[in-house]
């Protein structure tokens, strides 16, 4: 039996300074792979190439990763500034869009940093630049130097919401995770519920309210080491099983959104 699809979307990069590419990292391939239980297929995030409707055709699900570039502040009506950084209006193209219809529809799909953003601002939400800037914050932010084990070791808790979707799914209401974003939501979408905070308050987990899919996600990066970490494995479990769900058209193994 073949494995269901996820739809891993991808970033623009210049390889080499010069040549242009669509890149993944290889550790979301890995967890959609070996802890999730699907087929990974990357996805160029650009409506040059690609449509919504037909990735909903061709993928059961989506993982939205993270990503350097921002989701352009034009995307919730407020002007660019230096401290809002880079941008892929490509795919702001494709994501927006997408998130809302697998929202109508049902179809599952999970966000991770920049994808968590998405889903914010794909609802309605708006964004924070910069939270480092904000009285009383932390600096979210991946540590400039290091090694990748590192720049991606557990820096803060996040305390989920006693009874919400994250507590039930993890069985906690506390849990250690790394950090390694520099925007964070400001206001919240329709629907979008958060389910978890930092310790300074910045919101670290949602999900969508009513929606009849698998909608989770997170501001942190699970798909590190997402095969052994034991936060990061429910949450790509979970999503596994909601893909499958999706793929042969049962809704047993979908994550309750009725909290």
């Amino acid at each position: 039996m073949s494995r269901p699809v996820v739809g891993i979307i991808g970033n623009s990069y210049l390889m080499n300074d010069q040549y242009p590419t669509h890149a993944g990292g290889t550790m979301n391939s890995d967890a959609v792979a070996n802890v999730s239980g699907c087929l990974p297929l990357l996805i160029p995030a650009d409506p040059r190439y690609v449509s919504v409707d037909e990735l909903l055709k061709v993928c059961d699900g989506f993982l939205l990763t993270g990503g350097r570039p921002n989701v352009h502040p034009e995307e919730y009506g407020e002007c660019a500034t230096d401290a809002h950084g880079e941008f892929d209006r490509a795919r702001d193209a494709i994501t927006l869009p997408l998130v809302r219809a697998c929202v109508e529809r049902g179809q599952p799909f999970f966000g991770i940093c920049r994808g968590f953003q998405e889903v914010n601002v794909a609802m309605g939400g708006t964004l924070y630049p910069e939270i480092r800037d904000l009285p009383g914050r932390m600096n979210h932010r991946m540590p400039p130097d290091g090694t990748l084990e590192e720049k991606f070791a557990l820096r803060h808790v996040v305390q989920l919401t006693e009874g919400g979707l994250f507590h039930r799914l993890m069985g906690a209401t506390e849990v250690m995770t790394n950090t390694l974003h520099g925007q964070g939501i400001k206001s919240i979408g329709q629907r979008v519920v958060i389910d978890g905070h930092a310790p300074d308050g910045t919101p670290e987990a949602i999900y969508v309210k009513d929606a009849p899919g698998f909608t989770l996600s997170v501001q942190w990066h699970p798909e590190w080491d997402a095969v052994n970490d034991p936060v990061s494995r429910p949450l790509f479990e979970a999503f596994g099983a909601a893909v499958h769900a999706w793929s042969t058209g049962s809704d047993a193994a979908l994550v309750s959104q009725s909290a």
